[in-house]
């Protein structure tokens, strides 16, 4: 994997800083992703962020499962996360479950309440929020803040053996309702769930909440810097508090970086969700998503999206990438890799009348013109070929240099053609057009006796294989609107557009996931999901050409 290590940033500072001062004397860094969805580009960039950083300080980077809500978590999403992961090119030392530590987590919080740190309190949510104050207003005691270190320890007991309903009872952690920092007004750290577990199974019914788990994941598997997005500097607080209160061995410390965010596309793991539920995307690896599953699907390389992740830096400021930024990085990490080929996706017959019936010709091609030593291929070239319907117009306007009646062409890696004639259908169609080669101006042979202005790309009508293309464009029209509430009212009716056509025959022995640069029309990758073995389905990855520069 490319060294990384060219770059610098403000946490990258810190830990050679920490290593210097001997504050710390190893580096364990932690990826802990939540199993209630799929990871998305979002997510590479914290991927890539805490395992880079450990390898190359010569540290370990854990991967973690934080699992403590059962009702949205599944090992579906498990195994999706833990492909991803190695898909992306990172290797974990060690793999956990948040799950592995209930039984530590619940002595730590009967540690709390004999510290008269934690009470069980019998409020509803909804009288939990009321009563936590605001911004500017301190929050009020429950009425049970009260209760006996005794009465509190049996009622938590109870909880844990089921004697509660959902939501009838809760923990908290009893620190200061009248704190400026909300996250301090006694926040729940344990709630009821009768909800099987997907790796606990039936075990528990009670489970430690997010904020409180965490930090307490990270103090026994011995992080040394605990690294997460801006959302969470206003917990760091309560992190701190926990690892302290709770006497853990170790304390970790917490560093937040600005999350990534791109035009065009929606981030929130709960938006996307929402797009797979009501079917507005075929899954969770559709290739309109910013899913690690959905990139991989529509083509793009674990290569480019560790270059795209790494180009928009490590920073405390918000800021937004443009998405041209991402679709910049796969056109150069395929340019050098990916065959040539040629492709018709709109036909249009074209016969060659002068040329001789039954006759069919092999023509040479380079694979990759910008990496010759990828070799040549070879084409066949017959009298009836398919060109795209936009490369011929009846009535050209001014500076149409293509097909049209006495007009002539340079067809790619072949002959110069000249339109004579075409055919309509009844609705006034053109369906097919008459042409004549000159068959002194084949490609390579060194013709110089005049010149034509355009040069269209084709494929040989008797041995081109059938292709259906899939091609997109930004599942979100308006460029900020990626993850705010009305998202949905954004959608852009026009993402997707499936249009059939043709490819070269050397196509035949191509597998799922090869990705080619077709002639014109962009960089292709074929389907996983959809092609079969007498159907070919691509979809493209991006086009040939941006506007955007770096």
């Amino acid at each position: 994997m490319e060294n990384p290590s060219a770059s610098s940033n403000f946490i990258k500072n810190i830990v050679t800083e920490d290593l210097k001062s001997g504050k710390v004397d190893y580096i364990l860094t932690r990826f802990p992703p939540e199993p209630n969805g799929y990871l998305h580009i979002g997510h590479a960039k914290s991927i890539c962020l805490n395992f880079e950083l450990a390898d190359e300080f010569k540290g370990k980077t854990n991967l973690r499962f934080d699992d403590t809500n059962p009702v949205k978590e599944d090992t579906e999403y498990v195994e999706a996360i833990k492909e991803d992961v190695a898909w992306l090119g990172f290797e974990w030392d060690n793999l956990f479950f948040a799950s592995d530590y209930f039984e530590e987590m619940y002595r730590r919080a009967v540690l709390l309440i004999k510290k008269g740190l934690a009470f069980v309190d019998d409020q509803s949510a909804d009288e939990i929020r009321i009563t936590r104050g605001t911004l500017t207003q301190p929050g009020q005691d429950s009425p049970h803040r009260g209760r006996t270190v005794e009465e509190n320890l049996d009622l938590f007991e109870r909880m844990r053996n089921g004697e509660f309903k959902d939501g009838e009872k809760v923990l908290r952690a009893k620190i200061d309702m009248s704190s400026p920092n909300i996250n301090l007004r006694d926040p729940v750290i344990y709630r009821i769930a009768h909800v099987t577990h997907h790796n606990t199974g039936d075990k528990w019914c009670i489970y430690p909440m997010y904020a409180f788990a965490h930090p307490l994941e990270d103090a026994i598997e011995g992080v040394t810097h605990s690294i997460c997005t801006l959302e969470f500097e206003d917990q760091r607080p309560f992190y701190d508090w926990v690892v302290s209160e709770c006497e853990m061995e170790h304390q970790p410390k917490q560093y937040e970086f600005a999350r990534l965010n791109i035009t065009n596309t929606v981030m929130s793991k709960r938006f996307l969700k929402q797009l797979v539920d009501q079917h507005i995307v075929d899954g969770w690896d559709d290739p309109r998503m910013p899913t690690i599953s959905g990139l991989r699907r529509k083509g793009f390389t674990p290569e480019s999206i560790r270059s795209f992740v790494r180009e928009t830096g490590v920073a405390k400021s918000y800021s937004v990438a443009d998405e041209r930024m991402l679709e910049h990085f796969i056109r150069e990490d395929l340019k050098l890799k990916a065959p040539r080929t040629m492709a018709v996706l709109r036909p249009l017959k074209v016969v060659i009348t002068n040329y001789p019936e039954g006759r069919v010709e092999m023509l040479d091609a380079e694979i990759n013109p910008e990496n010759p030593e990828m070799g040549t291929r070879q084409i066949p070239f017959s009298r009836e070929i398919y060109i795209e319907q936009d490369d011929f117009m009846e009535n050209p306007p001014n500076k149409y240099f293509r097909l049209f009646p006495g007009n002539e062409v340079r067809l790619k890696h072949a002959y110069f053609i000249k339109c004579n004639d075409f055919v309509k259908d009844a609705d006034g169609n053109v369906v097919e057009i008459h042409c004549t080669y000159d068959q002194e101006t084949k490609s390579g042979s060194g013709f110089t006796g005049r010149k034509v202005k355009g040069t269209i790309h084709w494929v040989d009508a008797a041995h081109a294989l059938p292709a259906e293309f899939h091609l997109f464009e930004p599942l979100i029209l308006d460029e900020e609107k990626g993850d705010s509430d009305n998202f949905m009212e954004h959608i852009n009716p026009n993402s997707l557009e499936v249009v059939q056509g043709f490819v070269e025959p050397n196509m035949k022995d191509a597998k799922p996931q090869d990705k080619f640069q077709i002639f014109r029309h962009g960089y292709f990758n074929i389907d996983p999901k959809l092609t079969q073995d007498d159907k070919l389905v691509y979809n493209r990855i991006v086009s040939l050409k941006s506007s955007f520069e770096l």
